[in-house]
């Protein structure tokens, strides 16, 4: 079983425009639409429409309008009750693709609120294989908290693997904590990893656009080096990278598409890596897979998430690099 935690879930608010947004504008909304979200829910929903078994952990009320939208989308969850309601992100989706996201901090989590999301964790993870930590952390939160997430399922299945994808304030604090506790897979993005090594992540992501992976992989080589076994590092239009400590680094693109949306595209990544490598897929097939998945998703609206016949990791291209 693949296991997540979003500590900070969200109902997702879609609004479609049928013109271009201006600021100061009074705008007439075609349609608006309310989903799930948050960076675990999005990788839960992925696994389980690809009928991987999986469950997403999330703290908010059990009788929600959060919690009454995961059980309409049949997608196997458990809250762990806090009586209050999820927060809400607005994307405003333009014609062309454009998407402006306002997100909203979300609710305060008491000490007693991480207590329980703690104990739940440990339950749940002493049968899993992986357990993904995705997303920011609430107001209240300490930085450290997806550390001590790692430690307590550590401590109760030391076999199972973990995944991280956060940033700012939580990311440092995971990559501090190394080695005593370490992910076994990263997936940043390129500001992300600008964020670890102290680059500029936006020339990071400009030279792959540009062709030049290397100083990508370099990066995540570093990772590797500080003794994270894998890192995938997603970089929009350009593809991914992906390091492996004991073995090679390689790059994958996916065809070009016209994009609709670009939020949730890294979720739907790191869910087919997992999948992937769930299923004993190579590496390589693992990367490709990866990119496809969120190649799919950046061609749906709002934060669709794609089924398996949307994904076709057949067309992609891959090659190593030489990091």
């Amino acid at each position: 079983m693949i296991l997540t935690l979003t500590v900070n879930p969200s109902i997702d608010r879609l609004a479609r425009l049928d013109t271009e947004l201006k600021r100061g504008g009074v705008f007439r909304l075609p349609m608006a639409e309310d989903m799930a979200g948050g960076k675990g829910i999005n990788v839960s929903k992925a696994l389980h429409y690809a009928g991987e078994k999986t469950l997403a952990l999330y703290p908010a009320s059990d009788s929600g309008k959060f919690t009454r939208l995961l059980e309409v989308s049949g997608i196997p969850h458990e809250a762990i009750n806090t009586t209050n309601e999820a927060r809400v992100n607005l994307t405003l989706a333009e014609p062309d693709g454009t998407t402006t996201k306002l997100n909203s901090p979300g609710m305060t989590l008491t000490k007693a609120h991480r207590r329980r999301v703690l104990e739940k964790l440990i339950h749940h993870a002493k049968r899993a294989t992986w357990v993904v930590f995705a997303g920011s952390l609430p107001p209240g939160v300490p930085r450290d908290f997806y550390v001590q997430c790692t430690e307590a399922v550590y401590s109760v299945n030391p076999n199972i693997r973990v995944a991280m994808d956060t940033s700012d304030g939580p990311l440092t604090e995971v990559v501090r904590a190394f080695p005593k506790v370490r992910p076994f897979l990263m997936k940043p993005n390129a500001y992300e990893l600008g964020q670890i090594i102290d680059q500029d992540g936006e020339e990071l992501e400009a030279a792959a656009a540009e062709g030049n992976y290397l100083p990508v992989a370099q990066a995540a080589r570093a990772l590797n080096e500080l003794g994270v076994s894998e890192v995938l590092a997603t970089l929009g239009e350009a593809g991914a990278v992906l390091s492996v400590k004991s073995g090679g680094c390689f790059a994958a693109t996916s065809p070009s598409i016209v994009a609709q949306s670009t939020v949730g595209a890294g979720d739907c990544a790191l869910a087919g890596y997992v999948m992937s490598r769930e299923r004993g897929d190579s590496h390589q097939d693992s990367l490709t897979t990866a990119v496809a998945y969120g190649a799919a998703a950046t061609s749906l609206p709002g934060t669709t998430i794609p089924y398996p016949e949307q994904v076709r990791p057949e067309a992609g291209r891959l090659w190593q690099l030489d990091a």
